[in-house]
C-alpha cells in the first residue's frame, strides 16, 4: 500500500490497484511460481500503474464527439472541411456505437487505445485467436456500417 500510495496520485484508486495487484499475481502464480515473490509483486504494481497512466492518456470517443476536443487547428480547416470533419467523427461515434459489443470493445482497445492483441486477450478473458477474429469482423462491420454495403460475405450484423 505504501508503494502504490507514493506512485499513485489519485487515493481513491489505490484499493482498487491493489486488488488488480493481487488478481494479477494470483492468475500468474496458477502458471508458474516466481523466483523471487516480493520483486514479482513490486514490478507488477509497476506495470498496472504503467498501464493506468496510458489508459488515461488516451481520450475516449465519447469525450471526443466534438471535433473541438481534440486540439486541432480547425482554422486552417475552411468551413466546408470543417463541417464534414465534425460529420465524419460523429458518425463514426454513431457507427461504433452500433456495433455489438465484443466487437466494439475489441475495435475501440485496438484502433483507438493502441493495445496489443495480447492486452486485449488479458483483458477481456480471451484468446488471441479470438482477439483476432473479432477484430476482423468488428473492422467488417464497422464498414458495413459506414459504406452500407457488405464487406464481409461470411458475416451480417
Amino acid at each position: 500500500m505504501q508503494f502504490l500510495r507514493h506512485n499513485w496520485r489519485d487515493e481513491s484508486d489505490v484499493e482498487d490497484l491493489l486488488q488488480d495487484i493481487y488478481i494479477r499475481v494470483y492468475e500468474s502464480s496458477q502458471k508458474e511460481i516466481p523466483e523471487k515473490p516480493k520483486a514479482f509483486v513490486f514490478q507488477t504494481a509497476r506495470n498496472l500503474i504503467a498501464n493506468r497512466i496510458r489508459d488515461r492518456r488516451v481520450v475516449p470517443m465519447e469525450a471526443v464527439a466534438d471535433i473541438d476536443a481534440l486540439g486541432i487547428a480547425i482554422d486552417a480547416l475552411g468551413p466546408d472541411q470543417n463541417l464534414v470533419a465534425r460529420d465524419e467523427l460523429r458518425r463514426l461515434c454513431e457507427a461504433i456505437d452500433m456495433l455489438p459489443p465484443r466487437y466494439r470493445d475489441v475495435v475501440v482497445m485496438r484502433r483507438i487505445k493502441n493495445f496489443s492483441r495480447h492486452e486485449i486477450a488479458t483483458r477481456l478473458g480471451l484468446t488471441e485467436a479470438t482477439v483476432s477474429v473479432y477484430l476482423t469482423e468488428g473492422m467488417y462491420a464497422l464498414a458495413d456500417i459506414l459504406y452500407g454495403e457488405q464487406t464481409n460475405p461470411r458475416r451480417r450484423l
